[in-house]
């Protein structure tokens, strides 16, 4: 793995492939049994506290103490840092004005709403300015205005200067977010790439077709199925989209397709190619469908 420095590199898997793993070993919280790491010119191994100096973290769960306000929160981790007084409150009260918790920052962590805590978690891990950031799954278990509000603060990080290995079961906030993304999957890395580059390796581009008249729609479905131009899916009349859906295996595809919807006189109103979603290419390479903030709503309803 190789992270460009003011980069995002995403690291997708399923539960249990090795995420939380990777960023325990990388911020020195656990030694490898092998393997090298260096990060931020430093090996992991043999220089941990060096490194230490230059990381934050931000775990799945916020890991502010909830019986003190934020800003005593912030203020004690500062001093931890070996801050000076001074130095820990001028960073404190930068940090809960950046992350819009000023208001917020005598009060309890308790009262907080799961999207301030992130927040907060979020302030906590840049309280010593980090190169290096490590978000492991910070968006878990967050509605989706929460994330939103993480998303941005992410962003901003990024624009300062920081670099950012962010975990996550989402496509979206990988999507959203991500440089870069690399999946692992039971401990190994089985893909690298952008986004974009993921979904052409694997390939199962689509054509869409929408003719100028949609109720062309069936005799162009007919017209590409006998021609042996409908791909291994079959090419499918979507009426309600008013276009034709055909799978390509092949540029040669692509080119005879085209060429036949010219000969036969079809009027086209419209036509393009569509990659794979990020699910697809992920259920593709893993076998497993990615996690939804959805399907972590329906487990926490279910254990309740």
């Amino acid at each position: 793995m190789d992270v460009p420095e003011g980069t995002v590199l995403g690291v997708l898997g399923p539960n249990g492939a090795g995420k939380t793993t990777l960023v325990r070993c990388l911020s020195t919280l656990l030694v490898p049994d092998a393997g090298t790491a260096v990060v931020a010119g430093y090996d992991v191994v043999r220089q941990p506290r060096q490194l230490r100096r230059t990381i934050g973290l931000t775990g799945q769960y916020a890991s502010v103490d909830e019986k003190l306000p934020g800003w005593e929160n912030l203020y004690m981790i500062g001093r931890l840092l070996d801050l000076s007084r001074k130095e820990a409150r001028a960073r404190a009260d930068a940090m809960l004005e950046r992350f819009s918790l000023t208001e917020a920052g005598k009060r309890r962590v308790r009262t907080y709403s799961g999207g301030m805590r992130r927040r907060l978690d979020l302030a906590a891990s840049m309280i010593g300015r980090p190169s290096v950031l490590y978000l492991d799954e910070p968006t878990t278990g967050l509605d989706p205005h929460s994330r939103n509000e993480v998303w941005d603060e992410v962003r901003r990080m990024v624009a300062d200067g920081a670099t950012v290995l962010l975990t996550t079961q989402y496509m979206e906030e990988a999507e959203q977010l991500a440089d870069n993304l690399t999946v692992i999957d039971r401990g190994q890395v089985i893909a690298n790439g952008r986004v974009h580059e993921l979904k052409a390796k694997i390939g199962g581009r689509t054509l869409q077709i929408r003719p100028s008249d949609p109720g062309e729609l069936h005799r162009m479905v007919g017209a590409i199925s006998q021609a042996g131009l409908d791909g291994i899916g079959g090419a499918i009349a979507d009426v309600e989209e008013g276009q034709v859906n055909v799978p390509i295996a092949s540029d040669e595809q692509l080119t005879a397709l085209i060429g036949l919807l010219g000969e036969r006189g079809f009027a086209i109103a419209g036509i393009h190619t569509q990659l794979p979603s990020l699910d697809e290419v992920f259920l593709a390479i893993t076998g497993r469908k990615a996690s939804t903030p959805q399907d972590d709503k329906k487990l926490e309803e279910v254990a309740a």
